[in-house]
């Protein structure tokens, strides 16, 4: 009986020890067990740090009294994520697709893998038809002046099968999960009241073709073996200035999507969502006048935003007034003539933090690539868009964009929930449970002086000091 009890009493001894030694009991209520250990990556304008590996952390001792704290409480759940990403503008799809075959294998492992230096890359916007940063405006069908064709015989996808979808089937082989949104920026110009690719406004009599027309891309797309997880209406329906550009009040797109729209893709058995917007948070009330038809709502997934105006705040406000409808960022341009130091605390603190805090499942930056000039763009279109990645031949170079998104994109993976975690002044911060159990948190110090703070999840505290300005993720 005595043996009995030792052997009992040593297996217990032993299943402790192998507890602490893995850090594993002090883990998060209902979910896998954490160690003490903290992986940090920073970038520090600064000092020409860019998303840099640091030494790990480790949980210890409760800072001081005044040291502030952010508290994780991850059994306060938020929306899931679907990813971080860019638009794949044509433009973009180009100069990728005149690389050489192996630079441009090394840049697009490194942009959607999820291995080594990686940053993975999971969502990726794209353009129906043309966008700004085309070398030329086109749709899927293009006709001579005062020529229509309400059956769409002459619908052809082959624009985009010079460069686009060649570039996209690489990038699938390395993230066969990569989600697509599709989003147009006009339709074909005999669609149109004024019969051009600028402005204008889409004609009611091609209403029911012009939501065929989607149905053909979704369908041309399916039949590359790509899928299209959604779609938005319009990009920036507001801004008929672009070229290519579209003017689609909220009453227009309303009716578009009840009678048309909706019903089209629920013919042809389409599952793509139907998101609407796709503007800035200064006009909360289109995507809401949108929704308070009920026979559109019932076709709508969600609303897309961008932040050339506005506060990001506004997506709460419409998340509220639709809590059943999902919220997604989908689009911030970097201006070529700005510098790093400007852009990444506001963009960190406005997109990868503010966007996700106010419901976004999607934080998406502008263009993956331009070259060094700028180019190539539609005649009218963006002159100063920096790309992520600046690409001269096999040359590249990585811009603030590649940062932003990297600090989230690495570590937050789809499927990853956002958790509450306190505010702390000064310390703009958001939290996330990835599907594996890990938790990533991405902290940036927005003062003029380094600051210390404390990360607390469960009884553990991790301290850790971001100079003036920087940014830093960290994975427990």
């Amino acid at each position: 009986m005595r043996s009995s009890l030792t052997l009992i009493l040593f297996s217990a001894s032993l299943l402790l020890t192998l507890a602490v030694g893995c850090g594993a009991l002090t883990g998060a209520k209902g979910g896998r067990a954490t160690t003490s250990s903290m992986q940090v990556w920073l970038t520090n304008p600064a000092q020409l740090e860019r998303f840099a590996p640091q030494p790990t952390l480790q949980a210890g001792t409760p800072p001081a009294p005044d040291v502030p704290i952010i508290t994780i409480d991850e059994q306060q759940r938020f929306q899931t994520m679907d990813g971080f990403g860019y638009t794949l503008t044509g433009g973009s799809a180009m100069l990728l697709h005149k690389m050489s075959p192996d630079a441009r294998a090394k840049l697009l492992r490194e942009l959607f893998g999820t291995e080594g230096n990686a940053i993975g890359i999971s969502y990726l916007r794209l353009s129906i038809g043309a966008s700004d940063l085309d070398d030329r405006v086109f749709s899927y069908n293009d006709l001579p002046p005062s020529e229509t064709d309400p059956t769409l015989a002459r619908f052809s996808l082959a624009p985009d099968q010079e460069h686009l979808i060649p570039v996209l089937k690489e990038i699938l082989a390395i993230s066969p999960r990569m989600k697509l949104l599709g989003s147009p920026w006009s339709p074909p110009t005999w669609m149109k009241t004024n019969g051009d690719s600028k402005g204008g406004s889409l004609k009611p009599e091609w209403y029911d073709a012009y939501a065929r027309y989607f149905v053909k891309y979704v369908q041309g797309y399916a039949a590359e073996d790509i899928r299209i997880e959604a779609i938005t209406v319009q990009n920036e329906p507001l801004h008929p200035g672009n070229n290519p550009s579209l003017l689609m009040l909220p009453e227009q797109q309303a009716s578009f999507i009840k009678n048309h729209l909706g019903p089209a893709f629920k013919a042809a058995k389409l599952d793509t969502k139907i998101i609407i917007y796709d503007h800035n948070a200064d006009k909360p009330e289109y995507p809401i006048t949108v929704l308070s038809d009920p026979e559109a709502r019932a076709y709508i997934d969600g609303s897309a935003f961008h932040l050339y105006g506005g506060q990001i705040e506004a997506l709460s406000k419409v998340h509220e007034a639709f809590p059943d409808k999902h919220v997604y960022f989908t689009e911030q341009w970097v201006g070529s003539k700005t510098k790093f130091a400007d852009n990444f605390g506001w963009h960190i603190k406005n997109l990868v933090i503010g966007a996700p805090r106010n419901w976004a499942r999607t934080v998406l930056e502008w263009n993956v690539a331009a070259d060094s000039q700028q180019n190539p763009h539609t005649p009218g279109g963006c002159t100063e868009c920096r790309g992520a990645i600046t690409i001269d031949g096999d040359s590249v170079r990585r811009e603030d964009a590649y940062y932003i998104i990297a600090h989230a994109s690495k570590f937050v993976l789809p499927g990853s929930v956002r958790v509450a975690s306190t505010e702390a002044a000064g310390l703009p911060n958001v939290a996330f449970r990835t599907p594996a159990g890990r938790l990533v948190v991405i902290v940036l110090n927005e003062s003029s002086e380094p600051k210390t703070f404390g990360i607390r999840r469960g009884q553990q505290t991790v301290s850790h000091t971001l100079p003036a300005g920087a940014a830093a993720t960290y994975v427990w």
